[in-house]
C-alpha cells in the first residue's frame, strides 16, 4: 500500500513539474523580442525569437513588437502664420529599436507617440503659411519628423517617416483660392494674347513696308481676300476698296480728261462759287438800294 502511495505521489510530483515546465516555456515570434523581468528587475539580455525558458515563480516575460507601426494622427485644428484656420491630419510610421527601453522607460509608447505627434502637428501648423501646407509638404514632413523623433529616441523608438495626409480649408478660403487661380489664368491669357498681337503687328508692319514699295501687292492681297470670302458660298459679297488703290489709279491717269477738253476747244466746266447760308454776307449795290427805298416810300 505504501508503494502505491509513493508511486502516486511521485507521479503527481512529476506531473506538477512537467506542468510547471510547460507553463514557463514561451514562444517568441520572429518579429518580436522578449523582455524578462526577474523578481521585478529587468534583465539586460533580450530573448531572441524561438523557444525560451523562464525561471518558475521568478521570471515574467513581456513581448515587444519590432514591426513598423502605422499610427494615424487625428485631424488638428489650428491657425497658420498668415491667420488662416485649417484642419490637418497626418500619419506616422515608426518601430521599436530598443525593446528594453520601450518596455521600461515609457508606460505606453503607442499613446506617447500619438500625443507627441498631435502637439508637434499643431506646432507645425502655427509656424507655417497656407501656401507651404498646400505645396511644400516635403519640408513640413521633415520638420514634423524631427519634432517627434527628438523625444522618441529616449524611449528606444525610431520614427521612420511622417506624412501630412490632408489639409481641410474653410469654404470661404476655397472660393478665394479659386478666384485667385482664375485671375492668374486670365492674366496669363491676356499676356499671351498681347504677345501674339505684338508679333502680329511686327509682321503686319513688314508686310506694309513691302506693299508700300510695290503698290500692286496691295491689289493682289485684295483679290486674295475676295477669293477667301467667296469660298464660303455667300450670297452677298462685300468688297472693300482701299484708298491707296484709288491713289494708285489717280497717279496712273493724271488729268487725262482736262487735256482732251483743251485739245477739242471745249470750255472746261467751272465750279459754282459757294454761297454762304447767312444773307448778311451778301453786299447790295447802291442804286438798287435807292430804288427799293423809293418804292417803299
Amino acid at each position: 500500500m505504501s508503494i502505491l502511495y509513493t508511486l502516486a505521489v511521485a507521479g503527481a510530483a512529476g506531473i506538477g513539474v512537467l506542468w510547471m515546465a510547460l507553463q514557463n516555456i514561451r514562444v517568441v515570434k520572429q518579429f518580436e523580442r522578449g523582455v524578462v523581468f526577474r523578481f521585478g528587475r529587468v534583465q539586460s539580455r533580450v530573448r531572441p525569437p524561438g523557444l525560451t525558458m523562464l525561471v518558475p515563480f521568478a521570471d515574467r516575460l513581456q513581448k515587444v513588437n519590432l514591426q513598423i507601426i502605422t499610427l494615424p494622427v487625428p485631424g488638428q485644428d489650428g491657425i497658420t502664420r498668415d491667420n488662416v484656420t485649417v484642419r490637418v491630419d497626418a500619419v506616422i510610421y515608426f518601430k521599436v529599436e530598443d525593446p528594453v527601453r520601450a518596455a521600461v522607460d515609457v508606460q505606453d509608447y503607442m499613446s506617447a507617440i500619438g500625443q507627441v505627434a498631435q502637439t508637434s502637428l499643431r506646432s507645425i501648423i502655427g509656424k507655417s503659411n497656407l501656401d507651404d501646407l498646400l505645396s511644400n509638404r516635403e519640408r513640413l514632413n521633415q520638420g514634423l519628423e524631427l519634432l517627434i523623433d527628438s523625444p522618441a529616441l529616449g524611449w528606444g523608438i525610431h520614427i521612420d517617416r511622417v506624412e501630412i495626409k490632408d489639409v481641410v480649408l474653410p469654404d470661404s478660403m476655397k472660393r478665394s483660392i479659386a478666384r485667385q487661380a482664375e485671375a492668374e489664368r486670365e492674366r496669363r491669357a491676356r499676356v499671351i494674347t498681347a504677345d501674339g498681337e505684338l508679333q502680329a503687328s511686327e509682321k503686319l508692319a513688314q508686310a506694309a513696308a513691302v506693299m508700300s514699295v510695290e503698290p500692286a501687292a496691295l491689289q493682289l492681297r485684295l483679290l486674295q481676300t475676295v477669293v477667301e470670302v467667296a469660298a464660303e458660298k455667300n450670297s452677298t459679297l462685300i468688297l472693300p476698296f482701299p484708298v491707296e488703290l484709288l491713289r494708285f489709279l489717280e497717279r496712273s491717269t493724271p488729268d487725262k480728261d482736262v487735256k482732251e477738253s483743251a485739245t477739242n476747244g471745249e470750255t472746261p466746266e467751272l465750279t459754282a462759287p459757294k454761297v454762304p447760308d447767312d444773307a448778311r454776307g451778301i453786299a447790295l449795290d447802291g442804286p438798287l438800294a435807292d430804288r427799293r427805298s423809293g418804292q417803299n416810300a
